[in-house]
């Protein structure tokens, strides 16, 4: 009779210990790299969604878009009007506005005879420390800005992105 060899219980053990060691290390650094993902991809989209809004008050010359569902239009987009431009990506433009973890808002601002002479956008994390830590916006200066303590909304309304403190660290001008 043919003796058969195996692993021992300890030897097992001793793996299992290994891989769950590895793992304690490596999931932190895979959750901190998906949100500078994410983040790099709010303040990508919130530059895209100011130069959309630049393109919608030169094209249009009705001033700014009211909302980010102006600045797009069905998909496919065959007719471009003033309530749907087709200048950003359908699936941004329609509710609930988000993409990448993050929630997007964005409103014409600054009000004169009827045309708007302003714009804010903003971006949300939609879970903060999951899918981003820095809340972004960007008005139409063109400077994005970011906020980090609590990720909250800066907001849309008219001066809400200027008055964006300059603090190292915790919020100002991104880059």
């Amino acid at each position: 009779m043919k003796k058969h060899r195996g692993f021992s219980l300890i030897e097992l053990l001793i793996v299992i210990a290994i891989i769950l060691i590895i793992s304690a290390i490596a999931i932190p650094t895979l959750l901190r790299s998906k949100i500078t993902a994410n983040e790099s991809s709010a303040v990508s989209t919130v530059r895209t969604i100011s130069t959309a809004e630049t393109t919608y008050a030169s094209g249009w010359g009705t001033g700014y878009a009211p909302g980010l569902a102006q600045l797009g239009g069905a998909s496919p987009c065959a007719v471009a009007t003033a309530a749907a431009a087709c200048i950003i990506d359908p699936l941004l433009s329609a509710p609930p506005f988000v993409k990448s973890g993050y929630a997007f808002n964005a409103a014409g601002t600054v009000p004169i005879n009827g045309v708007l002479n302003g714009f804010e956008v903003n971006a949300t994390p939609t879970a903060v420390q999951s899918t981003g830590v820095r809340a972004f916006c960007a008005d139409q200066s063109g400077i994005v800005q970011f906020v980090t303590p609590g990720a909250a909304a800066i907001g849309v309304a008219a001066g809400s992105c200027a008055a964006v403190a300059n603090v190292p660290g915790i919020s100002g001008p991104v880059n």
